[in-house]
């Protein structure tokens, strides 16, 4: 399955500029937004498998979005992306939003990609390790169905 990352940020030229360098570097499928709350209610329907967002932004900013994309999708790594080297923002974003990574502007491109390889991974194996603890849970539950009938046919 194609990875889809997320790419939120109110400057058109930010959301242009990434989603070409992804498309010529990888086949991540990307998804833009310019309004947060346009990706706040895609995040309801859709599946990302990292969330990068803009910190300052109108309506919502970044930390707030990614808070909302925590309660959506807990699993999804996401990433703060912001112009402003502002460290007790990141200090609030990582506290608040179990945040995966904080990128300052302007942004290398190899290092931004790197963060994104780094977090689909993630993704991936935190979802193999959910579906591996409901495989144990089930088999669990199982066990225990037939260790009660065992003991009800020999009692």
């Amino acid at each position: 399955m194609t990875p889809t990352v997320f790419l939120v940020d109110d400057e058109e030229m930010v959301l242009t500029s990434i989603r070409a360098f992804l498309s010529l570097e990888t086949d991540y499928r990307v998804a833009t937004f310019a309004d947060p709350e346009q990706a706040v209610d895609r995040l309801r329907t859709e599946r990302a498998d990292v969330i990068i967002s803009d910190y300052l932004m109108p309506k919502m900013n970044g930390i707030q979005l990614l808070a909302r994309a925590k309660e959506l999708q807990p699993e999804t790594p996401r990433v703060l992306l912001t112009g402003h080297a502002d460290k007790q923002s990141a200090i609030q974003a990582i506290n608040e939003v179990a945040l995966f990574q904080y990128l300052e502007k302007p942004w290398d491109n190899a290092q931004l990609l790197l963060v994104i390889q780094a977090a689909i991974e993630r993704a991936n194996l935190y979802r193999d390790l959910r579906d591996k603890i409901n495989e144990l849970a089930m088999a669990n539950s199982n066990l225990r169905e037939i260790q009660t009938r065992l003991l009800k046919a020999f009692f």
